[in-house]
């Protein structure tokens, strides 16, 4: 079965990110992110892989652009929709949809799983993760990491399946 797999990191305030970047930096919640996909197939949107210094090492990346002209700045796929994204994804493979806010909203009906790191705090951003309905995911799995001297803030790792 096709395993379509929101993997996010967000605030109490669904703040992802400002001016193309994270507001905080978790480096456990990076280390979870990097096992969790490595392997795998990665959707993102055009900003979300612009953001990136260099590819993400053992991951296809798959790009969704409206812009028919994109050329992606490091080895991409590049489609047009989620659903030309999920197209790319074979019956028996696992992906994740890595963001941005546009691609989190679109990707939300289509998911089956999600894996969420609820970071806690307000954060000012101009990028936001879409609410959860709680009709539509079921929490199996509820992680909390205290802040600490690499962490500024504390957060909660949370795992969802789709009803």
């Amino acid at each position: 079965m096709k395993r379509l797999i929101i993997i996010a990191a967000a605030s109490e305030n669904n703040a992802l990110g400002k001016d193309n970047d994270l507001v905080w930096h978790l480096p456990d919640d990076f280390k979870r992110f990097k096992t969790l996909t490595s392997g795998h197939k990665i959707i993102m949107g055009r900003k979300t892989l612009e953001s990136f210094p260099k590819p993400l090492p053992n991951r296809e990346h798959i790009v969704i652009t409206r812009d028919k002209k994109y050329t992606p700045k490091f080895q991409s796929t590049v489609v047009h929709s989620i659903e030309a994204a999920i197209d790319l994804v074979g019956n028996n493979e696992t992906a994740f949809i890595i963001g941005g806010g546009e691609i989190y909203k679109q990707a939300m009906p289509l998911a089956t799983d999600m894996e969420l790191t609820r970071v806690h705090g307000i954060f000012e951003a101009d990028t936001f993760f879409p609410e959860i309905n709680p009709n539509n995911w079921k929490l199996l799995k509820e992680e909390h990491h205290p802040k600490d001297d690499r962490h500024k803030y504390s957060f909660t790792y949370l795992t969802y399946t789709k009803k």
